[in-house]
């Protein structure tokens, strides 16, 4: 019997034929779900390349497996003409939705294979990526329409002209989002896992994902933000990537000193810090200048404020600039190094740090500003100076006992 002789018996005997059609399709589902999906994930497995797996896991075979009943059905649909028509186009249509979804998995495998390299900086691809995801869900719905209706796509395409304010009304925020896309990685404001700020949404943590609608940022108290992308490029945010580029965190504290306890060192005092290694050097040149002073102005050199003079604060600048300059896990040099004095306050006069952490790991940082401002708070009495803070229940105890003494 000849292959349209056999076709022509299939065509006039109906239960043969939806037999046919059936084992066929159960016979190829059942290879291609349990024969080539199942030796493509244990292939995948086997091998030593991650590549293959996050394909693997992001087309899902077995989802693919469908494609070859479907596809028997759509070819032999003409066996049966009273529903030839309909049965082509449900297999097309389940065959086209099963397209556009291994497509927006493979779209999903590039991203996951992209972020997973090495050598990746946070740059994401994923914006852009689920454009395309868009653009394939509007063609699949497109295609569908003129499959049910048997119109021409063209005839749609130009519909669509007519509705086009609808559509940029229901796709506002994506075309928005797009726009935000494109500025984020024309000017390289963020990329994942960079350390923002955003006050507005009350954010301050890691970007973790960024993607063509929402920015997704995990806080340091473990929360998670999320912040529609276009929205990111309308408020004020601060990315922190310039401090772990450069390789060191600013400290900029203050010692607010008891205005009190400020005054001019005598020769005992002079004599006492002169012998702290980290002043010496310092001490001898200011006391120095000091006696050449007043030797050359002997005559009436009888006051104080006849001359320059060493204040305790002035050596405990100097000491701190010292004490910082011997540490090995501040900067120098390279970046600003200042040892400062404010404007005098209700509060004491204020002595700032303001210099460069050799680290941008936050704990290390955090140690080397309380190690620092442990010792200035501990020294400062060395000086005479007293370290202002608000008077407590102790203080008014003791004020208290005074008087009725």
């Amino acid at each position: 019997m000849t292959t349209s002789e056999w076709i022509a018996q299939l065509q006039i005997n109906l239960p043969l034929a939806i037999g046919v059609v059936a084992a066929l399709s159960i016979l190829l589902f059942i290879l291609f779900r349990y024969g080539i999906a199942r030796l493509l994930m244990k292939l995948a497995a086997r091998s030593k390349s991650k590549i293959d797996d996050i394909l693997v896991r992001r087309l899902h075979p077995f989802r693919m497996a469908w494609l070859a009943p479907l596809a028997v059905i759509y070819i032999t649909a003409f066996l049966f003409p009273d529903v030839q028509v309909l049965l082509s186009k449900l297999s097309l249509f389940f065959i086209l939705w099963i397209s556009v979804l291994t497509l927006s998995g493979l779209l999903n495998a590039i991203n996951e294979i992209y972020e997973s390299r090495p050598n990746y900086n946070g740059v994401s691809i994923q914006g852009y990526l689920d454009i395309a995801k868009l653009l394939f869900v509007v063609v699949g719905i497109i295609l569908s329409i003129t499959l049910l209706t048997d119109e021409s796509p063209i005839v749609l395409l130009t519909g669509l002209g007519a509705i086009a304010a609808v559509i940029m009304l229901i796709f506002q925020n994506t075309i928005l989002s797009l726009v935000a896309s494109i500025q984020i990685a024309a000017n390289d404001l963020l990329k994942e896992g960079d350390w923002v700020e955003v006050p507005s949404y009350e954010a301050d943590g890691d970007v973790v994902n960024i993607n063509l609608h929402t920015i997704k940022i995990r806080n340091f108290d473990m929360t998670y933000s999320v912040i529609p992308t276009y929205k990111i490029v309308d408020v004020a945010f601060r990315n922190w990537r310039g401090m772990k580029e450069s390789g060191g965190r600013r400290i900029q504290r203050s010692v607010t000193v008891d205005m009190v306890s400020i005054k001019f060192c005598d020769a005992e005092m002079l004599g006492r810090l002169g012998k702290i290694d980290l002043l010496s050097d310092f001490l001898a040149e200011k006391t120095a200048k000091l006696e050449a002073y007043k030797t050359e102005h002997a005559d009436h050199f009888d006051s104080p404020l006849d001359g320059p003079q060493i204040t305790n604060i002035e050596v405990f600048r100097a000491y701190i600039t010292a004490y910082l300059k011997n540490r090995p896990d501040i900067y120098t040099t390279g970046m600003p190094f200042l040892v400062r004095v404010l404007s005098p306050g209700p509060t004491g006069l204020p002595v700032e740090l303001y210099v460069f952490a050799k680290t941008t790991e936050w704990e290390v940082y955090e140690i080397i500003q309380a190690e620092i401002f442990d010792h200035l708070l501990a020294a400062a009495n060395y000086f005479d100076l007293r370290v202002f803070q608000e008077p407590t229940g102790v203080d008014f105890a003791s004020f208290a006992k005074s008087v009725k003494n």
